[in-house]
């Protein structure tokens, strides 16, 4: 038995300052509407941290620094094999805020996020980002339907 498997690598970045505002981006994407944080995927070779960073900037013009990883999120699919995603979060950033072929990035208050349409199942995925007890969004398929729970 085998215990390779095609992976792909993607990341999520929670970025934040400290009067309780949070930056997130209305994505352009319709197969994934709504409202969530910034990222991408990670490129061959790079490193995950590098690939973060990478992404917010050219999503939203900010250069993070320190990013900490805060979680997880994964689930398979027969197309991609295992798809998962890396979430970071950040409080210290340099540049001038702009808005990507991504979708539109603005600060709002984190109290205030329930007033936006988010991107599936973004709510849950929040609690891993902001949860310290939390570590990981896993995805599964049980019966030919998907569910997902929190650990």
């Amino acid at each position: 038995m085998s215990r390779s498997e095609k992976v792909t690598l993607t990341n999520m970045c929670m970025v934040y300052d400290d009067k309780g505002n949070i930056l997130i981006q209305d994505r352009k994407d319709i197969s994934w509407p709504g409202v969530c944080f910034p990222g991408g995927h990670i490129e061959a070779k790079e490193s995950f941290v590098e690939s973060v960073i990478r992404e917010v900037k050219e999503e939203t013009g900010l250069i993070i620094e320190n990013p900490v990883l805060c979680g997880v999120k994964q689930f398979t699919t027969k197309e991609h094999g295992r798809y998962i995603v890396f979430f970071y979060k950040s409080n210290t950033y340099t540049g001038e805020l702009c808005s990507s072929d991504e979708g539109e990035v603005y600060w709002i208050k984190r109290s205030e996020l329930h007033n936006y349409q988010l991107s599936e199942d973004f709510e849950d995925m929040l609690k891993v980002f902001e949860d310290d007890e939390l570590s990981e969004f896993y995805y599964y398929n049980e019966g030919g339907d998907w569910d997902y729970k929190l650990l």
